[in-house]
């Protein structure tokens, strides 16, 4: 029983002396510009996932859900999101594919995290990815405004679709579409 035990850590110490010889030595690629495997983007998701749900505190926003507070991070979403998460006006992000893994557009693709990962996302960032933490640029008050639009994207009130409408041209997302793409 002592050499099989000694032989399962003989085995684990080679595996992991090899993957960091593997990576010090340079073998693994670490260019932006291609899309990650696979098996490394499900890894990769899983543990952020798992991490925020470790760290981050499951708080309410307090932040109500107004229209003015809509229009608010709306604006801020636009000003400080939307060159790596796409625009409001649907246009695909400038700098998106330029990060591996890429920005998620978050227009296009709303989020359907809990207000309070949002929020964790948005004031810590997440590290290996390009999306930086907002917490020393951004107040308290707006990260939970942009949290807040975010999480509401696809329910807005109607005067905040009409001024979605007329700011940026194109109609706000309804969740409807998105029904619509699965029966075709």
């Amino acid at each position: 029983m002592g050499k099989f035990i000694l032989g399962v850590i003989v085995t684990l110490l080679v595996l992991i002396l090899g993957g960091l010889g593997i990576a010090m030595l340079g073998f693994l690629p670490t260019n932006a510009n291609v899309a990650p495997p696979h098996l490394e983007h499900r890894i990769a998701m899983g543990a952020v996932d798992a991490s925020m749900e470790r760290h981050a505190p499951h708080v309410a926003n307090p932040v109500p859900p107004s229209d003015q507070n809509f229009e608010d991070g709306m604006k801020l979403y636009t000003m400080n999101c939307a060159v790596c998460h796409g625009s409001l006006d649907r246009k695909p992000a400038s700098l998106s594919e330029s990060f591996y893994p890429p920005a998620p557009n978050l227009v296009s693709d709303p989020p359907d995290d809990p207000e309070w990962h949002l929020f964790y996302t948005i004031r810590t960032g997440v590290r290996y990815t390009g999306m930086p933490s907002w917490e020393k640029t951004l107040s308290a008050q707006d990260m939970w405004k942009i949290t807040s639009f975010l999480s509401h994207m696809e329910k807005l009130p109607p005067a905040v679709q009409d001024y979605w409408k007329t700011t940026f041209g194109v109609t706000a997302p309804s969740g409807e579409e998105e029904k619509d793409e699965h029966k075709h």
